[in-house]
């Protein structure tokens, strides 16, 4: 766990744990599955130019991401919510959020990956200040 990742803020991912404890494993599964649906829903919205169809997959994403802490996700997901909402409001299409459409499903997937290898009770922590591993 790093204290000074631009991708998750690891104290709010922390605070995420304790306050779900046995729950957490399972609700940031719940997150996965989630997060791929709300990004392919955003993505086949900006293929058919619907400005709706991002509303609320965007919304979704942006607040289950910064439950856990992944902070630069949530706030791309907005980005693209507040994007669509403009369009929406303006009978517009949202070919202003293609950059960050694009952007989405690489940071959603590498967040993932981060969250997922820092929840998993296998993964061989680094000593903390000093301690010598007994592994070697």
């Amino acid at each position: 766990m790093t204290g000074n990742d631009p991708q998750v803020n690891w104290a709010s991912f922390g605070q995420a744990r304790a306050e779900l404890g046995v729950n957490f494993v399972r609700i940031l599964g719940y997150f996965r599955e989630d997060g791929v649906k709300s990004v392919s829903q955003i993505e086949e919205a900006m293929r058919s130019q619907n400005s709706a169809a991002m509303v609320i997959p965007a919304h979704t994403l942006k607040g289950e991401a910064r439950q856990f802490g992944a902070d630069m996700l949530g706030d791309l997901a907005e980005e693209i919510e507040t994007i669509a909402r403009l369009c929406v409001e303006r009978h517009d299409t949202p070919t202003h959020a293609l950059e960050q459409v694009v952007q989405l499903r690489p940071l959603f997937e590498s967040t993932l990956q981060l969250l997922e290898r820092e929840a998993n009770p296998l993964v061989e922590r680094r000593p903390v200040f000093g301690r010598r591993s007994l592994a070697g």
